[in-house]
């Protein structure tokens, strides 16, 4: 399954010194691949996966938090503080359902998650040094934080990292 945020920027062009118009800028994007693992457990449940992204010195920002959205009254908001970790990095502060973050959770399996600078939670990411990081919390079930150091460049990053229960294969990929 495939989940794609985008985000079409307009904005003032700029004339090169020929006065000719530039072409347009591409628009920064970050590409998650995460692996949730079959597991051979008497009761399963999806986990509550929180996505968010880490700079030295700077907040937190939420990219996705995938929770059950369609439980009445919105009762799955109240199961968000058990991915503990994001909860106290942004989770707390943040009004839900966020359109462009909240989504639903996934079954066992790879899923990618795109994001373009400006839509959501996704900040433009100038270069530096960053953490993406992943956390999954399952009822009935464990907990799991995993976390992908990236050093963002002007032609972008690529980091991966492996959980070893609750998340697999962490894969990313930041291009302009």
């Amino acid at each position: 399954m495939q989940i794609r945020h985008t985000l079409i920027l307009t904005g003032s062009a700029t004339l090169g010194a020929a006065g000719a118009l530039a072409g347009p800028a591409t628009a920064q994007t970050l590409d998650v691949t995460l692996t949730l693992p079959r597991l051979s457990v008497a009761e399963y449940h999806r986990p509550y996966v929180a996505i968010w992204i880490e700079k030295e010195g700077a907040p937190a920002r939420t990219l996705s938090i995938l929770y059950d959205v369609d439980k009445r009254n919105n009762a799955g908001v109240k199961w968000l503080r058990d991915v503990r970790s994001w909860w106290r990095a942004s989770g707390r502060a943040l009004s839900l359902p966020a359109d462009g973050v909240s989504g639903a959770t996934r079954a066992p399996g790879t899923h990618k998650l795109s994001f373009t600078a400006g839509k959501g939670g996704m900040p433009n990411l100038a270069p530096g040094k960053y953490t993406l990081v992943v956390e999954a919390a399952r009822e009935v079930g464990g907990r799991e934080v995993v976390r992908v150091p990236l050093t963002i460049g002007a032609s972008g990053a690529k980091g991966s990292a492996t959980g070893s229960a609750e998340l697999g294969a962490v894969n990313v990929v930041v291009s302009r």
